[in-house]
């Protein structure tokens, strides 16, 4: 019998939350070494860089790896043996309960704070809960004594581009998975893991997916030994014919958009074959610790030797350097598509709440808030900032999300052209090659190194929607890539529908 006091349970959650914000796991980091060794194509290899310096600056300076923060979620291997109690004296709580105080502790950590994204009310008004609670629990009675804990911090890229379908037992899981990935776009951040769960009911299988993806990566060894069940052999097939497709790290091209593929399966009713797929973006997040009474967890302190060989900084000699504040159409035509730029000036932040609130008020003929003539606009919702920090860790969000805005405000304010990450949909390429501007990305998950190169920040408009108000960021040498230069021509092999 464990006795296992609550308050330990709490501050051991509190501290893996706050250490995966700013810790990629060490096989994801070799694995991402290794993709930047044998890839071949130059805007891939880019951004497979930046994702790897800005893995080596987080760890160094714990500052969260992405501006999205993620999901708090809590899966629990509880034994039966194990009783709870509180120091206190007080009654011992919920496992609910307790994660959410837990959550509550990390994301509003003034050291570190994290990025509230949990909103309550979801047909409704859907209020920011301003602290990240609730978190998400899963449970499970086992034998023994001790409390095994799993961690992790899930971006609404990943989990955003789930997939499940029953398939018939004579369909093959294999063709159903590499049919979902180019509708699935580059909204998920890749290079990262693609989690199959194959089995149980619906709920079970997407279940058995997402745990897949905290296995560890293995790929290489599975490839030079061999699969010996037919888990492995999907692994392998799924692994070949997804990174064929071309697709490569954030959707620019290139081979490595996949890492590794996990399998995880359970018995299933004859006639159905539940299939569930979910992937890992590029800011992988999450930690085992266990708990036997003794006292809170000692979490694991990665060795600084796993991101000895990467570079403080990432190689771009090609870049072209570009003044935002001299910027007029001509230097917008001039770019072209896969080309590197290094911005340096202005730019205006915008995401979903303030294109709608700039659409309403273009529709009733109001004047803006912020002029957009000649500008630039930045997809993004930053993390708070800290200390001497201009803004917190600063990536980009999914750019098709404002895909409906991009014809009004071309059209209507002289705007040159929008920052985001991933791919935009025929209409935005339609808009952009009638307007003659430009789309660039910047790369996913790789938010604390964009950051530093954001030197300040000011709110200009629409304060009350916090990360979503509209800021001007002054930038210097802010690295993007021209996704779809003033001829419509698009650098992403995929575009969603």
């Amino acid at each position: 019998m464990a006795r296992i006091a609550q308050e330990d349970l709490v501050s051991s959650l509190a501290e893996a939350f706050q250490h995966i914000s700013h810790h990629h796991p060490a096989d994801f980091v070799r694995a991402l070494q290794r993709a930047l060794a044998a890839e071949m194509h130059p805007p891939a290899r880019a951004a497979i860089e930046q994702l790897l310096v800005n893995s080596r600056m987080a760890a160094e300076g714990r500052r969260p790896v992405c501006q999205d923060t993620g999901v708090g979620q809590v899966f629990v291997r509880l034994g039966m043996g194990v009783t709870f109690y509180r120091r206190d004296g007080a009654a011992p709580a919920g496992l609910q309960q307790l994660a959410n105080e837990a959550v509550r502790s990390a994301y509003t950590d003034p050291v570190n704070p994290l990025r509230a994204t949990m909103v309550d009310d979801p047909l409704g008004q859907r209020r920011n809960t301003r602290d990240n609670t609730p978190a998400v629990v899963q449970c499970e009675l086992v034998e023994g004594d001790r409390l095994e804990v799993l961690v992790a911090a899930k971006g609404g890229g990943g989990d955003v581009k789930a997939r499940f379908a029953t398939l018939t037992p004579s369909d093959s899981v294999a063709d159903w998975v590499i049919d979902q990935l180019p509708g699935m776009g580059a909204g998920w951040c890749p290079p990262g893991v693609l989690g199959i769960g194959v089995g149980g009911t619906p709920e079970q299988a997407m279940l058995l997916a997402k745990m897949s993806l905290f296995d560890p990566i293995d790929i290489d060894a599975l490839q030079s030994r061999g699969s010996t069940n037919a888990a492995e052999a999907l692994r392998l097939e799924v692994m070949e014919r997804a990174n064929a497709l071309g697709i490569g790290a954030q959707g620019l091209g290139g081979g490595h958009a996949v890492l590794d593929v996990k399998v995880r399966t359970a018995p299933c009713h004859a006639a159905t074959i539940p299939v569930a797929l979910i992937p890992n973006c590029a800011a992988p997040r999450y930690l085992r610790f266990e708990l036997d009474g003794s006292g809170p967890a000692r979490l694991p302190e990665p060795q600084a030797s796993v991101w000895a060989d990467v570079p403080l900084q990432p190689h771009l000699p090609d870049a072209l350097r570009v003044d935002l504040n001299r910027l007029g159409p001509e230097n917008v035509a001039a770019w072209h598509t896969g080309q590197t730029l290094l911005l340096t000036g202005t730019v205006l932040t915008a995401r979903d709440a303030a294109h709608k609130r700039l659409l309403a008020m273009l529709d009733s003929g109001r004047p803006l808030p912020v002029s957009l003539k000649d500008r630039v606009i930045y997809y993004v919702g930053p993390v708070d900032k800290v200390g001497d920090e201009a803004v917190g860790p600063a990536g980009p969000t999914t750019a098709n999300r404002m895909d409906r805005f991009v014809e009004p405000l071309l059209a209507q304010t002289g705007l040159l052209a929008m920052i985001g990450k991933a791919e935009r949909g025929p209409e935005a390429i339609a808009s952009i090659r009638k307007h003659a501007r430009a789309y660039l990305t910047a790369t996913g998950g790789a938010a604390y190194l964009l950051s530093k190169s954001i030197r300040s920040s000011r709110v200009v408009a629409f304060e009350d929607l916090g990360m979503e108000a509209i800021h001007e960021f002054e930038l210097k040498d802010f690295p993007v890539t021209v996704a779809i230069d003033a001829r419509g021509r698009a650098i992403h092999r995929i575009q969603v529908v």
